[in-house]
């Protein structure tokens, strides 16, 4: 593996992405499917960033917009008025704090980085957008750019694939080609479990995850409480954090550098694991 391909940089700090890192969740939305209104007070937002990041988050992603299928679409300015005060919220309590704004909006993404976000995670990789790519080469930060079809409204009714890796992968190399033509240094890739994906099609996908190695970009693995974890179990997203961990070791033994996760000290110990398991040598 490339080592370079494995540094993004951070408002000039480099991190290295070799070793696996972990993206706290803080949606400052109502209506999230898991954690939908726990974090929309200030204080409740600079308590859940201070745990995770106590608990080894690398980096905190706030979103405003709930993505989950069927998600009411809100304006922008709504979008806006969750997540800025919140950014500038965590900055001012935890300075160093690398913030990942999870919007496919390119003004919210220009807002959140000038009060502070380091990185966008954009869940359309620029296709709800035409500025996105633009304003991410502008910006200079990192992109993380998410498969999906559609939109979370639409979404559900988008699964209609012959092979699906080899359609995400060439749906990646078309949108890190359009990326890179607008300048953007740093790319993550997020498979998108779940969007516009069926429950096989999301273990499809996490079953050939090594592939995506041949794109020679870090990964981002997103399973955390999501419908392939709690529908395969019959249980509920509540219930569905000993499924997520299980998929984070498949996820990191194929790859994945980034898990993006609501329970940080579990997706920690998780990799902690891996690592050890990864540097045993045997005699």
């Amino acid at each position: 593996q490339n080592k370079k391909l494995q540094t993004i940089n951070c408002k000039g700090t480099l991190i290295d992405l070799a070793m696996p890192k972990v993206m706290g969740i803080i949606n400052v939305t109502p209506d999230s499917f898991y954690d939908g209104g726990a974090t929309t007070l200030e204080s409740q937002i600079i308590k859940q960033a201070s745990l995770m990041l106590e608990q080894g988050a690398t980096f905190l992603d706030l979103g405003g917009y709930s993505s989950r299928p069927g998600a009411t679409d809100i304006s922008q300015q709504l979008e806006i008025n969750r997540v800025i005060p919140a950014i500038k919220a965590i900055i001012r309590a935890f300075p160093k704090t690398l913030i990942s704004i999870d919007t496919f909006r390119s003004e919210v993404a220009r807002q959140a980085v000038n009060a502070g976000a380091c990185m966008v995670n954009d869940i359309s990789a620029g296709k709800l957008d035409t500025q996105m790519l633009e304003t991410i080469g502008d910006l200079q930060i990192p992109y993380c750019m998410m498969h999906m079809r559609g939109t979370p409204q639409t979404m559900k009714t988008l699964t209609d694939y012959k092979n699906i890796t080899k359609e995400v992968l060439f749906y990646f190399s078309e949108r890190v080609a359009a990326a890179r033509t607008c300048n953007i240094n740093d790319i993550i890739v997020d498979p998108g479990f779940g969007f516009a994906k069926t429950t096989d099609q999301n273990f499809e996908l996490l079953k050939h995850l090594e592939l995506f190695e041949t794109l020679n970009l870090p990964v981002l693995a997103g399973v955390s409480r999501k419908s392939m974890v709690y529908k395969t179990l019959d249980i509920s997203a509540k219930e569905a954090l000993n499924g997520t961990t299980a998929l984070h070791m498949v996820a990191l033994q194929k790859g994945a550098r980034i898990l993006r996760v609501h329970d940080v000290q579990p997706a920690t110990e998780c990799i902690k694991l891996f690592n050890q398991l990864n540097t045993t040598k045997c005699n």
